[in-house]
């Protein structure tokens, strides 16, 4: 078995719309493509002894055991991968269960997809997936624990932490889209111009001023202290001599810890002797420069958090302890509490493994005990100086029981501080009695306080901390989104693009767009080349100017990778057409149907989805969607468009010879054919489909129709608005088109626009991709033929096929709608085009399928000027040479 491919998708996909992260691997099963399972002697036995957890997979029978009675029944192997690649995950504590497996167009072929949470975990888990059951297979050994271990250290090492994960499971339940942005726990939420971003619990609106004072231990105790909030007394030490001289001045017992450290690293409690102070000032000193003494409080240690400067929960924190049973050894008692699978390593799980540390150890001679001693049946023994859960601890929610003094004395002091998310380590004997009553104290303020001791607390109440967070980040529901136009199909989805980028551009909106020649964000070219895909959609709805996105999705970057958002707000599908058939499984117009209904189904319940009602594959999306549907044609009379109005629906047709937008009975009519210079004065019967679907897009976003006419009629096909799509250049004695004309759809408008034109001559200067299948090179070949007097071939991309190759097959084509035209052969564009000009004859239409759009343009760009120099010339020597004159040509 061969892996071919193997491919992670990030979003709505030609698997699912709502399961957006799967990999998706293609798999050469050779020789054991036509083996079922129950045809391979002990395969299932095998199985169910090396996992007897797939036991709890279901399969097409729903119930439990599912899965095995098709292994013993009889089912492919590219199945069973999928099922191990899914648990071989969730044995490592990542919860995966969604999967599917179908056959792929080459023999012996699969397409395997299956769940991920971390996609270099999803990757690995592929991989093993085939090696494990080519293990059983065969009955060769396999080391299942060791892919087991390497995963539990990736969903470790790069999956989210609790207070992360709280935080974006929130931020799902409010429809809020998220993305991260690094390996670790930088998230952002939201789109665009309302994006926030937040790294564990510190969020983008958080003050960085105040995290740097709060990181200073000993400044925000002066700048505290000099507010009334209670402090230990304390001081801040730099050499080990300062030590006696502290402690004479704060007497036993103290506390000694780094200035700027976290999580409890170097804290040391209950010091009350000077050899003692000694070997806590070098452990603290380890971790800070400074080093804080100060006078140790009797009392519980509590945290307090506060979201947007109000109290939402306390913990009552409880250090690391064992409990003896009159027979274990410490190190045993340690090694049975940490079994608990509720225990990880760092913060990947609600509570952390204890570990022994230089901490640990002097708190056992302090107490003249050892990891080999036996603790007494019910005593406890306390292993670390500090409850912090990151050494150990557990906590208890004693939220209620808090006084009103407390909770207005803590709302108080992240005022003071301005941190609108912080954790507050409190001392005090009780919290139910005011703190200045009781001897407590502020120890410090924590700028990123972890969740998961309110999220999962050892004893009392859960609090659901995470929903204040995104309260406060996106208040009164808000949902952080901004309108997103997805724009899919065949052919047109650029100028569609280009034109409603350009119409909320003109409503005040920062736009960012994508399309096949570059990304744009507020009128300018950020990226060049094809960027239709989902990493360019990213690049737009990261931006924090944007605040209206439209984003061309083409058919490669779905099947690559998703679309590059969750959701959007309105989407359009042109039309669907022969191209790139034959090509990634993609066979017939039904399946490359299938690939852009991926776009309109990930319409919000709220938006549009604009059909184009005259093409039979885009018009049956709407059976499939859960969103709204605006439906437009050409056919005022098309029997779809007037039942759907009939039903209070919204279309876009012509009508009368003018763009008319129905709503129910209503109708807008919003501008002439003939004045939009896009249509070129009606005959462009692809820019008026094109525009239909651009208009109700503008409709629905609450653009009026005043300001949608003003801008069909200043919207100019030109290299500087549509480069490369109806670029029309005229010159004295004739015209040059060009366009990316490069498929059957493309090539039948053109016919249509061909035809209205009057020339002497209509010369094609033709390519086409070589990645097509030969019918597509041979039916362009033929409508070329049919379209044009003269025909150059040129070369772009060879792909898949040799130049020869390419020009075989359209000559195929042509020589059977045309048995007399000789084509050209040049090879290059430059030269193909150049050809052309130089060979010009009166009168005469050219046309060029540009490929880099922006040589082709600077080159009939330079050849105008060079006209224009020429009638320059030929004007002066026609008028009599005088000093005047001189001056005006050449000063």
């Amino acid at each position: 078995m061969d892996i071919i491919d193997i491919r992670i998708l990030r979003g709505p996909n030609y698997w699912s719309n709502y399961r957006k992260k799967l990999i998706q691997m293609k798999l050469n099963l050779g020789n054991a493509a036509d083996i079922l399972t129950n045809e391979m002697p002990g395969f299932p036995e095998r199985l169910e002894k090396m996992m007897p957890s797939l036991n709890s997979h279901r399969c097409s029978d729903s119930d439990e055991g599912g899965f095995f009675y098709r292994v013993r029944t009889g089912t492919m192997l590219g199945h069973v991968i999928e099922h191990v690649a899914l648990e071989i995950q969730t044995l490592a504590g990542m919860e995966c269960g969604f999967g599917r497996t179908r056959s792929a167009n080459e023999k012996c072929c699969y397409h395997v997809v299956f769940d991920y949470e971390i996609e270099t975990a999803g990757i690995y888990a592929g991989k093993a997936a085939v090696r494990i059951v080519e293990s059983i297979r065969h009955d060769l050994p396999y080391d299942l624990e060791a892919d087991l271990k390497e995963l539990t250290g990736i969903a470790r090492d790069e999956g989210l932490g609790p207070s992360t994960h709280a935080i974006i499971k929130e931020a799902k339940k409010r429809d809020i889209p998220y993305k991260r942005l690094d390996n670790r726990s930088l998230i952002m939420l939201g789109h665009g111009f309302n994006q926030k971003k937040i790294q564990a619990t510190i969020a983008s609106t958080t003050s960085s001023i105040a995290v740097e004072t709060v990181s200073d231990k000993e400044l925000t105790r002066k700048l505290l202290s000099d507010q009334c909030i209670p402090f230990p007394k304390g001081v801040i030490l730099e050499k080990e001599e300062d030590v006696k001289s502290a402690i004479d001045e704060i007497g036993f017992s103290v506390v000694i810890k780094p200035n700027d450290g976290n999580h409890g690293r170097g804290i040391t409690t209950c010091v009350n002797s000077h050899d003692d102070a000694i070997k806590a000032f070098r452990i603290a000193k380890k971790i800070s420069d400074e080093v804080i003494m100060e006078k140790h409080i009797e009392g519980s240690d509590y945290r307090f958090l506060l979201i947007n400067y109000k109290l939402v929960a306390i913990s009552k924190r409880i250090p690391a302890m064992v409990t003896g049973d009159g027979v274990s050894s410490v190190q045993k008692l340690i090694d049975n509490i940490n079994k608990d699978p509720n225990r990880g390593l760092h913060h990947e799980k609600i509570l952390t493994r204890i570990t022994v540390d230089e901490n640990t150890m002097d708190i056992l001679n302090r107490k003249n005990l050892t990891l080999d001693s036996v603790i007494p049946e019910g005593q406890n023994l306390s292993l670390k100086d500090t409850a912090n859960l990151s050494s150990g601890g557990t906590a208890i929610d004693v939220t209620c029981n808090v006084h009103p003094y407390n909770i207005a004395l803590a709302e108080r002091i992240a005022r003071l501080i301005e941190l609108n998310i912080c954790g507050l380590d409190i001392i005090a004997e009780d919290i139910s009695v005011p703190i200045n009553e009781n001897n407590g104290a502020l120890l410090e303020i924590n700028a990123s306080p972890g969740l998961r001791m309110h999220l999962c607390p050892s004893e009392g109440e859960s609090r659901n901390v995470a929903a204040p967070i995104i309260e406060m980040l996106f208040p009164n529901y808000d949902d952080g989104r901004i309108p997103i136009v997805a724009v899919t199909g065949t052919n047109g989805k650029t100028t569609v693009t280009r034109l409603i980028a350009y119409i909320a551009k003109a409503a005040d909106y920062v736009v960012g767009y994508t399309t096949t020649d570059g990304i744009y964000i507020d009128g300018e070219a950020i990226g060049h080349g094809d960027c239709s895909g989902p990493e360019s959609a990213g690049v737009i709805l990261r931006d924090t100017k944007v605040d209206f996105a439209v984003l061309e999705c083409a058919r490669g970057g779905i099947l690559r990778a998703g679309l590059g958002f969750d959701k959007c707000s309105v989407s359009i599908v042109t039309n669907i057409s022969s191209d790139h058939l034959g090509l990634k499984d993609i066979e017939t117009l039904e399946d490359l149907a299938r690939v852009k209904a991926v776009v309109p189904k990930s319409t919000t319940v709220n938006g549009y989805a604009i059909l184009n009602a005259d093409d039979d594959l885009v018009y049956n999306m709407k059976e499939d969607l859960d969103c709204n549907v605006a439906l437009f044609s050409v056919n005022p009379d098309n029997k779809r468009i007037r039942e759907h109005c009939r039903n209070g629906g919204l279309a876009a047709i012509t009508e009368n010879n003018n763009f008319v937008i129905c709503k129910g009975k209503s109708k807008i009519n919003i501008a002439k054919i003939k004045e939009v210079p896009l249509t070129f004065s009606g005959d462009s019967e692809s820019n008026i489909k094109n525009i239909l679907p651009a208009i109700i897009a503008s409709f629905v976003n609450h653009i009026s129709p005043a300001l949608i006419k003003h801008c069909l009629k200043t919207f100019i096909p030109s290299p500087e608005l549509t480069p490369g799509r109806m670029n029309l250049f005229k010159f004295k004695n004739f015209k040059i088109l060009l366009d990316y004309a490069h498929n059957e759809g493309a090539y039948l408008e053109l016919k249509k626009f061909m035809s209205r034109i009057k020339a002497s001559v209509k010369v094609g200067v033709i390519s086409v991709p070589g990645d097509r299948r030969d019918e597509d090179l041979r039916k362009l070949g033929f409508y070329a033929a049919e379209i044009f007097n003269e025909i150059i071939i040129k070369h772009d991309e060879a792909r898949t096929r040799n130049k020869q190759q390419i020009t075989d097959l359209l000559l195929e084509g042509i020589k059977e709608a045309n048995p007399v035209l000789k084509p050209l052969i040049i090879s290059d564009e430059e030269e193909a085009v150049k050809y052309a000009l130089d060979n010009v004859k009166k009168d005469s239409f050219i046309f060029v399928c540009a490929n880099d759009v922006t040589g082709v343009i600077e080159q009939v760009k330079e050849a105008q000027k060079e006209e224009k120099k020429a009638d320059e010339i030929l004007s002066f020597n026609k008028v009599p040479l005088t000093k005047r004159t001189l001056e005006s040509v050449f000063f």
